[in-house]
């Protein structure tokens, strides 16, 4: 079992200092990823439902609480780290070009020694999508689209793709990353994100718990498209209870992140750098369930 911290570029981490102190600890820990989360935007009185609260809105209470740049804040955090991996979780990739962020993502993987993941959703907030000028209604589509561009410029030797909305012949967008390709971890509790993940992804988070029909869902749907449905990396959130870590490696979770602010949405289990330390002890008591 792996473990990896969440939301670390939210909360008290947005100061620079104390998220360097944090990841800087968790690696030391033996935590295996950090993880980001990303609205380059928040629109004041966004009538759209967040899909993770009960009343639809977004921890925190104000929409102008700081959120850095995933990729920007991932980037510093890998000049001060050796081995922890930097994850994005997610990036709302419908509203990102999907050869500019090609770029960026490689050469971040590049300059880091192959540690991203890119964990990637469609995004919910019209509003959102509005003030970045980025449509809305054809989300899922396009995001299908922007990750095979992005996997096309990242592996090809001659980057060749012809799209409904991407279209580019022998075009080279270098460095490519140091792992080949960055792993894509699709992220979302919906039927069409689990299809999606077993479609296209490397790997499915589905935000909240294990739920075992989004799983099942998106292995079998990984199986009717000729792909390897036990290579599917599952990620999740730590359950309330420890004991309860050997049943989700059952059901084939092999990732747990531990939230470590409340805007995460859920009860904050690590407060301080000084706690990611004593959850050293946790994840090497886990780390061969």
């Amino acid at each position: 079992m792996k473990f990896g911290l969440r939301y670390c570029n939210t909360g008290r981490y947005v100061d620079p200092a104390l998220g360097q102190e944090l990841v800087q600890a968790g690696e030391a820990a033996g935590f295996e990823s950090a993880w980001t989360v990303e609205h380059t935007v928040v629109p004041a009185n966004y009538t759209s439902t967040y899909p993770y609260s009960g009343d639809g809105k977004m921890a925190g209470g104000r929409d102008d609480i700081p959120l850095p740049d995933p990729l920007i804040w991932m980037a510093y955090m890998a000049a001060v780290t050796s081995t922890i991996k930097l994850a994005t979780g997610i990036l709302i990739v419908p509203q990102h070009n999907p050869v500019i962020t090609a770029k960026q993502v490689a050469t971040l993987d590049q300059m880091s020694g192959g540690r991203v993941l890119l964990g990637i959703g469609v995004g919910w907030m019209k509003e959102e999508f509005d003030a970045i000028g980025a449509p809305f209604a054809d989300r899922g589509a396009r995001t299908d689209e922007y990750v095979a561009v992005m996997r096309e410029l990242w592996t090809a030797d001659k980057p060749t793709f012809h799209g409904r909305w991407v279209n580019f012949d022998e075009t080279y967008c270098r460095p490519q990353p140091a792992q080949g390709s960055v792993p894509i971890i699709v992220g979302g509790d919906t039927v069409p994100a689990a299809k999606r993940a077993g479609r296209l992804g490397d790997g499915y988070f589905p935000a909240r718990n294990a739920p075992a029909e989004l799983i099942d869902l998106a292995r079998r749907t990984a199986e009717e498209h000729g792909r390897d449905p036990d290579a599917l990396e599952i990620t999740t959130s730590v359950p309330d209870d420890l004991d309860d870590i050997p049943a989700l490696a059952a059901r084939g979770v092999s990732r747990i992140l531990v939230p470590v602010s409340p805007i995460a949405g859920l009860a904050t289990v690590i407060q301080s750098p000084d706690d990611a330390t004593k959850w050293g002890e946790i994840v090497e008591r886990y780390a061969d369930v």
